[in-house]
């Protein structure tokens, strides 16, 4: 373990002369979820586990600094650093109790430290990838190769996948709501919670900034996350998600004597605009640069692992990824978009549409839904189940916008 950290280190830290001038096969601009789930990949396959590699990124990644939640079938690629799972979940609101038991998903934890971690010590084991610790200017797309420019130099590469914010979308407070969060680890003296069943989605709350929930995930019986979630177009006061937590675990979890262990915060933009894919042949974009965070919730983690499968098979097969969405992906986006748009124009409130969702249709399918995954018949049942004027009114929109 000491070995790859060093090693690691001398990679963050080397930029000599030789290695300024250098082409790369690939650079990996960002080194966030994204950027090293993708070179995780690339590192079990051959021959792209041989391909020399540059990631850039302005800073380490060594910090615990945010929880990745999801939900799969069966194992996946990061099995062996699931902080914690559970088959069990609740959904709540004042119109809606339904707690089940998942039967296709399991619901799981990863914590970013312990991911990180993995990744950098198989990436230490490999002499062709190099890490470099630069802020990042700009990044062009040539006819034979892309460019990014640093602080400090310039590198270029066959293709770069970028997952810096330089290639967003015009995003405004009437296009784009905010998912912002702030969540506390806290620890008590005993056994208090139940840490087989996590709470999906606890809407019993004020709404008055927005929709507004808080998500409960016992990871032990004295252990557990407590997260404050808005969607909105503003950020909260820091006090403001203090109150609400400290609100909810006196009186929704009815425990006043505890210890916050580690807390997060973040911001996730949902937006109606459409993020490009490519930037010409050589710049792929990547993770939330790329569309693949979920524009109606903010789930990442799995959105990432699936778009990272299908760049492999592309790189493998010796094709260009820099392709378009499918068909069924830009079904599921103009979903996410006539969603958004709802709640954009205040047809519905967050509360009501997830309650009607859960009230009305077996919870798994809501997941698939929501992991892209379903049948024509279960989105055609989805759709069925929320009130048909709001969503036609807004699926319109999103056509024609």
């Amino acid at each position: 373990m000491r070995d790859y950290r060093l090693r690691c280190e001398r990679l963050w830290e080397l930029g000599g002369i030789e290695l300024r001038q250098m082409n790369y096969d690939y650079i990996i601009a960002g080194s966030g979820l994204s950027g090293l789930s993708l070179l995780y990949c690339l590192l079990q396959e051959e021959p792209l586990s041989r391909k020399r590699i540059l990631v850039l990124d302005k800073a380490k990644k060594n910090q615990n600094d945010r929880t990745y939640c999801f939900w799969e079938r069966g194992e996946g690629l990061f099995e062996s650093i699931i902080h914690k799972q559970w088959s069990t979940l609740e959904f709540c609101s004042p119109d809606a109790q339904v707690e089940f038991e998942l039967k296709q998903y399991h619901y799981k934890m990863v914590r970013a430290a312990d991911f990180y971690d993995h990744v950098l010590s198989h990436a230490g084991q490999f002499e062709n990838v190099t890490f470099k610790q630069e802020p990042i200017e700009a990044i062009k797309s040539l006819p034979d190769k892309a460019t990014v420019k640093t602080s400090d130099s310039e590198y270029s590469a066959d293709y770069v996948f970028n997952s810096t914010r330089l290639f967003d979308p015009d995003m405004t407070v009437d296009n784009t709501l905010l998912q912002h969060f702030k969540g506390w680890f806290i620890k008590t003296d005993t056994a208090r919670f139940n840490d087989d069943k996590a709470t999906f989605m606890d809407f019993r709350m004020a709404q008055e900034h927005g929709t507004t929930f808080m998500y409960f995930l016992p990871t032990r019986q004295d252990e557990a996350l407590v997260e404050y979630t808005l969607f909105s177009r503003e950020v909260l006061a820091d006090e403001a998600y203090d109150l609400e937590l400290k609100r909810y675990i006196r009186d929704r979890l009815g425990i006043s004597d505890y210890d916050i262990t580690h807390t997060e915060f973040g911001v996730i933009p949902m937006t109606t605009q459409s993020f490009k894919k490519h930037i010409g042949k050589r710049i792929i974009n990547i993770g939330t640069a790329g569309g693949y965070t979920k524009a109606s919730t903010g789930y990442t983690f799995q959105f990432v692992q699936k778009n990272t499968k299908e760049l492999i098979g592309y790189l493998r097969s010796d094709k260009t990824p820099a392709v378009g969405p499918r068909y069924i992906q830009r079904v599921f986006d103009w979903y996410d978009r006539t969603l958004l748009d709802v709640l954009l124009q205040e047809r519905l409130s967050g509360q009501q549409v997830f309650s009607q969702l859960f009230n009305r249709n077996p919870p798994e399918k809501i997941l698939e839904f929501l992991a892209n995954e379903s049948s024509f018949w279960g989105r055609f049942n989805i759709r069925n189940s929320v009130p048909m004027m709001p969503f036609m009114i807004s699926g319109i929109r999103s056509l024609i916008g």
